[in-house]
Formats: structure tokens, C-alpha cells, sequence
């Protein structure tokens, strides 16, 4: 890769590692639905001219079927439940669940009818990535409530499923109008519920702050500059943003907030990432968030 591609995906790797420890610093003085109100407002906000200028907006209305359907799966839906989750979980168990997403994906597009065929290497990555996962729970059950860990299941299928929608309604539109709708419409969606659940005072400015990043620099800048590296180096390589992105989400929940770093920490995500690295083998469609992901997920993430 260039030295300019090379930047960009260092950047990726960092900017959707990062929200994992803002959603957990923010939903400690506001709501869920407060905090993806605020993130996917600002995110539109900032992208809205820059797709229209571009053209990007008007081509994506005539398939708003679809569009409703992956705003919901990818952004409206998962956002929240990862943001409440969160007010009971550490931020790195959060990311380190988030990368299972991948696995989930194989297992979903095989289950779709897919023309990708699960081979032996495929199917040993499933288990290996499944048995990661048990590694985690296993380990961190203790931090772990029935209901957070339902959400996280649904998080999971949603940043998994997304991709699925993307690909065969979505593809042949303009990513940068896509993403602009999805987030736009989902303020929409929150925006009731926001001033219904507005808090009586105003929030600290360190929550005020991890808003705003999330909102212009994980969500905004993220995919301007998921795009660009799209451009340089191709949806496929551009995935592996995937497997690194929980690394960061561990080592700043622990650097940061102190979380634990547990033995199942380190065993359980090192068999995620080797499992999901040989059950995605095939080429497979990248995500426009994300999480997600995640979409590289990570989106939102």
C-alpha cells in the first residue's frame, strides 16, 4: 500500500476503536436514545452538504424500501442497544463481542443461499471464532447481565445482517448518500424520544465532548475517510479495519477507564480474530459502518 493508504487505514483502525470508550463515558449522564439522537444528528448534519453538493442524495430516494430497512438493521437499531448495553457492561467486553460480527456474517450469507460455499477452512474458522467467544463470556460472565448480553446478541445480528442488505439492494448507489440517509433518518426517528428523556441539566463537558466525536469524527470523518481508503486499496482489504478495531477498544478501555484485562480477554480474542480471519477467506461485501462492519463494524460502532 502507499504511505497515503497506509494513513488512512492506521486512522480507520483508531477512529472506530474509539467509540466503544465514548458510548461508555456519554451514557453515564444521558440516555441511549439521547446519545444516538445526538451522534447520527450531528454525523448527518455534517454530511448532508457535502452529498448533496456531490449529487448523492436524490439518487437513493427511489429505494427507500431498502434504505429503511439498513438504516434500521445497521445504524437506528444497533446503536442503541450497544449504548445501553454499555450502562452495564466495560467497554472493551462491548468491542471484543462486536468483533464476533464477522463470523455471524459467514454464517448468515451461507444460511441466505449464498453462492459463497462453507469449506473445511471456513467451517474450522466458525468454530474457532465461536469458541473466542465462549473464551470471553466465559471469563467475564461475572460483568455480564442476562439483558445486556441479549442486546449484545441482537447488536451482533444486526451489524452481520446489514451487509446483507446493502449488497443486494444498495450496492449500485453512492455510499456517501446511502450512509447520509440512514443517519439523517434516524435523528428523525429519535428526535421525540430525545426531548421526551432531555436531561434536566446540562451534561459535563467531557460527555458534551465524547458526543461531538462521536458524532463528527467517528461517524462524519469515519466514513469520508472509509470511502477514500475504499478507493485506494478495495472494499475487501479495507475489512481487515475489522480485526483491529476491538484491539484499540481494549486497550483504551483498560488505559483510560481501568477495565480488567482478563486471561479471557487475551485467549478469547486472539481465536476470534484467527477464526474470523479463516471463515471470511471467501470475498465477501464490506460494511458501510460499521461497527457494524462493522461494516468494518463500528461503526459503531
Amino acid at each position: 500500500m502507499t504511505r497515503r493508504a497506509w494513513l488512512l487505514f492506521l486512522a480507520m483502525c483508531v477512529i472506530w476503536g474509539l467509540p466503544y470508550l465514548l458510548i461508555r463515558v456519554s451514557v453515564r449522564a444521558i440516555t441511549p436514545a439521547e446519545l444516538v439522537f445526538g451522534r447520527t444528528a450531528i454525523g448527518a448534519a455534517v454530511l448532508l452538504p457535502m452529498a448533496a453538493r456531490r449529487g448523492q442524495l436524490r439518487v437513493v430516494l427511489p429505494h427507500w424500501r431498502p434504505l429503511l430497512a439498513y438504516t434500521a438493521v445497521e445504524v437506528a437499531l444497533p446503536w442503541l442497544l450497544l449504548s445501553d448495553a454499555e450502562r452495564h457492561i466495560s467497554s472493551s467486553l462491548s468491542g471484543l463481542l462486536v468483533a464476533a460480527v464477522p463470523l455471524v456474517g459467514t454464517g448468515l450469507a451461507w444460511a441466505s443461499g449464498s453462492r459463497q460455499v462453507l469449506g473445511p477452512r471456513q467451517l474450522v474458522g466458525l468454530l474457532v471464532g465461536l469458541l473466542g467467544v465462549g473464551a470471553v463470556l466465559g471469563f467475564d460472565l461475572s460483568t455480564l447481565t442476562l439483558l445486556a448480553g441479549g442486546e449484545m446478541a441482537v447488536v451482533i445480528i444486526c451489524y452481520a445482517g446489514g451487509p446483507q442488505i446493502l449488497s443486494r439492494h444498495l450496492a449500485h448507489l453512492p455510499g456517501l448518500g446511502v450512509i447520509t440517509w440512514s443517519l439523517a433518518l434516524s435523528a428523525a426517528a429519535y428526535l421525540p424520544l430525545a426531548i421526551w428523556q432531555r436531561p434536566r441539566v446540562i451534561p459535563s463537558g467531557e460527555v458534551l465532548a465524547s458526543v461531538a466525536v462521536l458524532g463528527v469524527v467517528c461517524t462524519a470523518l469515519a466514513f469520508v475517510l472509509f470511502f477514500e481508503l475504499i478507493r485506494h486499496i478495495g472494499a475487501v482489504r479495507a475489512t481487515v479495519i475489522t480485526y483491529v478495531n476491538p484491539a484499540v477498544a481494549v486497550a483504551l478501555g483498560v488505559l483510560l477507564l481501568h477495565e480488567r484485562f482478563t486471561p479471557g480477554t487475551a485467549i478469547g480474542f486472539g481465536l476470534i480474530l484467527v477464526g474470523s480471519a479463516l471463515a471470511t477467506r471467501v470475498a465477501r461485501p464490506a460494511r458501510l459502518d460499521g461497527p457494524p462492519p462493522l461494516a468494518p463494524a463500528g461503526a459503531e460502532t
